[in-house]
C-alpha cells in the first residue's frame, strides 16, 4: 500500500488533490481512498487530506501516520506544522516551492533517514497554465513523474472528470508542465507502489 499525506492552507484545493489522486489511482487499475482531516476549514487555515492507494481493497479508515509521501502545497507551513512527522524512511516530501530545501532552511531536517525531499515550482506553473496560483494539481504532476505510483495521463482523466472548459485545459497544462519540470530536476525516486509502504489493509 502506498500512502500519501497532502498539507496546504484552506483555498489551496488540498482535498480536491487527494480526491483526485484517489481517481487517477482508480483509474489506473489500483483500488484507492481519500479523505480530509477533520477541523477548521477557513480560508488560509492549515488542513491535511490523504490518500490510500493499494493493488487490494483497502479496509483501513483511520489517518495516515506514516505515509510514504508528504505533499505540501504552501511552503510557510514548513517550520508551522509537523510535516515529517510519521514519513517513512526513504519516503518523498514534495514541496511547492520555487525555491531549494536549503533556502527554505529544511535541508537537512527533511533529508534524513534517506527520504526525497524535492521542491517544485507549482504556483508558478499554475499561474502560468491556470492563471490561479493554485498548486495542487501540478504537485500531482510532479508526484506522478517522482514516483510513477500514477501515471500522467490517468491524471489527464481524473482533471477531466473533475474540471470543465478552462479549468480542466488550464489544470491538465500545469500538471502536464509539472510532470515534465520534475522529470529534468528530479533529485531521486520514491518507493514504488509495489513495494512501499507496510500500513496494514
Amino acid at each position: 500500500m502506498f500512502s500519501v499525506r497532502i498539507h496546504g492552507r484552506g483555498g489551496q484545493g488540498v482535498v480536491t488533490a487527494a480526491e483526485l489522486l484517489s481517481l487517477a489511482a482508480f483509474g489506473g487499475g489500483s483500488f484507492a481512498q481519500a479523505f480530509p482531516s477533520f477541523g477548521s476549514e477557513r480560508m488560509g487555515a492549515p488542513v491535511a487530506a490523504f490518500c490510500r492507494i493499494d493493488q487490494e481493497p483497502i479496509r483501513l479508515r483511520e489517518p495516515i501516520e506514516e505515509p510514504d509521501a508528504v505533499i505540501v502545497a504552501d511552503a510557510t507551513l514548513v517550520h508551522q506544522v509537523a510535516l515529517f512527522e510519521g514519513l517513512r524512511e526513504h519516503g518523498l516530501l514534495l514541496i511547492a516551492s520555487a525555491r531549494t530545501p536549503q533556502e527554505l532552511g529544511i535541508a537537512e531536517l527533511g533529508a534524513g533517514g534517506g527520504r526525497v525531499l524535492q521542491c517544485v515550482p507549482a504556483r508558478e506553473l499554475a499561474l502560468r497554465h491556470l492563471g490561479r496560483p493554485i498548486p495542487n494539481v501540478a504537485l500531482l504532476g510532479a508526484f506522478a513523474a517522482q514516483t510513477g505510483v500514477i501515471d500522467l495521463p490517468a491524471l489527464e482523466r481524473a482533471i477531466d472528470g473533475r474540471f470543465a472548459g478552462a479549468a480542466a485545459e488550464g489544470n491538465r497544462a500545469a500538471a502536464a508542465a509539472a510532470y515534465s519540470w520534475l522529470l529534468e530536476h528530479s533529485v531521486g525516486g520514491a518507493p514504488p507502489l509495489a513495494s512501499a509502504g507496510r500500513e496494514g489493509r
